[in-house]
């Protein structure tokens, strides 16, 4: 007998299927083709790290979902989802005709069907076979459907991103501790990765770690290079917990930084402490992202400051690296209680940022570590 792994409670995935079915009935569709693997796992529970595979879940508007996947992961579902029906294809199989197959075995093909068009995994062939097989049925987008839901995350997400936040700590405390002059990217990649796994993190990272010119531009990865003396180091951890996300970045200079390196990351500690305060359920995105924006041209920081400021975190599985909520001159959300975010200033190759959680009157900061500018000993 497989012992089951949940990773919530069976009443907490009942009730995430209940809203799902719902909406459906509201938006008056019959089912709902759930392509994107974080809604397979966060309505059904069903997780494997093959999730790349050929997998999707049914869910109907009453009655219990269907997953789809290979063979290979019945050990999977066994332990980790909470429905039991399901269909399965082996590798010799014509696996879009299995598909396609189970699709209309439990809802027709005359049926009104919500599909996730935005969902990586839907391919082109995959779409235009699902498309000819279901000729006569009614076909609606709803990739927002659960992405709306899952913005406010419960107190149990919440618990896994709050471990998640101290295998960053962890992490970047290995990074600092391990940079210094003649240490290469990849030693200090080791360093942080082995650090965030024995706090907890499910997958070891280390994210954003780059040095010398690449440090001025965003999501650099470590290499073989090694640090020089005046370096600046660019370090974002991005550990998780069941997957569930906790991230934050801090700056480092190599050996030796001026008086006009911290006063710049001050300016942006000021800048976005100011930003945070804002926070709170109710509040416009674009005002705490104006603070942001605004302060860092004002200081004389950038010339343009283009990227977001604010997006929401949660359950992400590569290679999605954020949700779809995003902070920018253009948003027209508002923030509500227990949406959490990763919110970060980005200036002449300095970072500075924090996860944190809306709460009823204000945000915390899940991630905790010291903010400033870190320089090595040597």
């Amino acid at each position: 007998m497989v012992q089951t792994a949940y990773w919530f409670e069976p009443a907490e995935y009942h009730a995430r299927l209940e809203r799902v079915q719902g909406a459906l009935r509201a938006r008056g569709l019959d089912a709902m083709l759930a392509f994107l693997p974080e809604t397979v796992t966060w309505l059904t529970g069903y997780f494997t790290r093959a999730y790349g595979t050929f997998q999707f879940a049914i869910i109907p508007a009453e009655g219990q979902p269907t997953l789809f996947c290979r063979d290979v992961e019945e050990y999977y579902l066994d332990s980790t989802c909470v429905f039991p029906d399901r269909v399965m294809w082996t590798d010799s199989d014509d696996r879009l005709a299995v598909a396609v197959q189970a699709v209309i075995s439990r809802v027709g093909k005359a049926a009104a069907i919500g599909i996730e068009k935005e969902a990586w995994v839907l391919n082109a062939a995959r779409w235009d076979a699902f498309s000819a097989a279901l000729a006569g049925a009614t076909v609606a987008d709803v990739s927002d459907l659960v992405a709306d839901m899952r913005k406010v995350k419960s107190e149990a997400e919440i618990a896994y991103q709050r471990r998640a936040a101290r295998a960053a700590e962890a992490g970047m405390q290995a990074g600092i501790d391990t940079a210094g002059t003649g240490v290469s990217e990849r030693e200090m990649a080791a360093e942080i990765c082995a650090a965030m796994i024995r706090a907890g993190s499910d997958l070891p990272g280390p994210g954003v770690l780059s040095s010398g010119e690449r440090a001025f531009h965003l999501h650099g990865g470590y290499s073989d290079r090694v640090l020089d003396r005046g370096d600046i180091v660019q370090l974002e951890v991005t550990p998780n917990s069941r997957h569930y996300h906790a991230r934050f970045m801090r700056p480092i200079r190599v050996a030796n930084a001026s008086d006009t390196d911290h006063a710049e990351v001050e300016t942006l500690i000021t800048i976005q402490d100011a930003a945070i305060a804002e926070v709170r359920p109710g509040v416009a995105a674009t005002v705490p992202d104006a603070i942001c924006r605004d302060g860092v041209l004002s200081a004389g920081l950038r010339e343009t400051y283009t990227n977001k400021t604010f997006y929401s975190v949660g359950l992400l599985l590569q290679p999605n690296g954020g949700e779809p909520l995003e902070a920018h001159p253009g948003a027209d959300w508002a923030f509500e209680e227990n949406m959490v975010f990763h919110t970060y200033v980005l200036a002449k190759g300095f970072g500075m940022s924090e996860t944190i959680r809306v709460t009823a009157d204000g945000s915390e900061r899940l991630t905790n570590f010291p903010r400033q500018l870190f320089v090595t000993k040597s």
